[in-house]
């Protein structure tokens, strides 16, 4: 069993929200977020500290955390091997490939890898890609 820290960093924060363009006004203009990213169904803001994100989604309830691994396939396998629960195996995101585990105690968590590259977005952010 390997000692290496399987988690590398927090990529983001998402939170549900019913409507995206009032989430955007509340968290960008009264909160002061800048927009990093946008889809038709999800926008990803800017924390001046840190490279994770905040993002606003309307798809799924709820909150979650997501975690970069090198690898979601290799990760989850050994989040598994170490106790802890595959909820979703390995399935391909636009950036690479994500999975949704279980701890002992009932936490989930995702568990995302960039194996596919960035983001890359136009001047107004728009998602328009994924480069490498």
């Amino acid at each position: 069993m390997s000692t290496e820290p399987l988690f590398r960093k927090i990529d983001c924060v998402r939170l549900h929200v019913t409507d995206l363009e009032d989430a955007l006004s509340f968290y960008r203009e009264r909160l002061g977020h800048q927009l990093t990213w946008r889809t038709e169904g999800s926008a990803g803001l800017r924390m001046p500290e840190t490279d994770a994100e905040i993002v606003l989604q309307t798809e799924r309830e709820g909150e979650e955390i997501d975690l970069l691994v090198d690898s979601a396939y290799t990760a989850s396998k050994r989040f598994e091997d170490s106790g802890g629960e595959i909820v979703v195996p390995p399935f391909d995101i636009a950036m690479g490939r994500c999975s949704v585990v279980r701890d002992p105690w009932g936490n989930e968590l995702v568990l995302l890898d960039a194996s596919k590259g960035r983001l890359t977005t136009d001047a107004d952010g728009n998602v328009i890609g994924v480069e490498k």
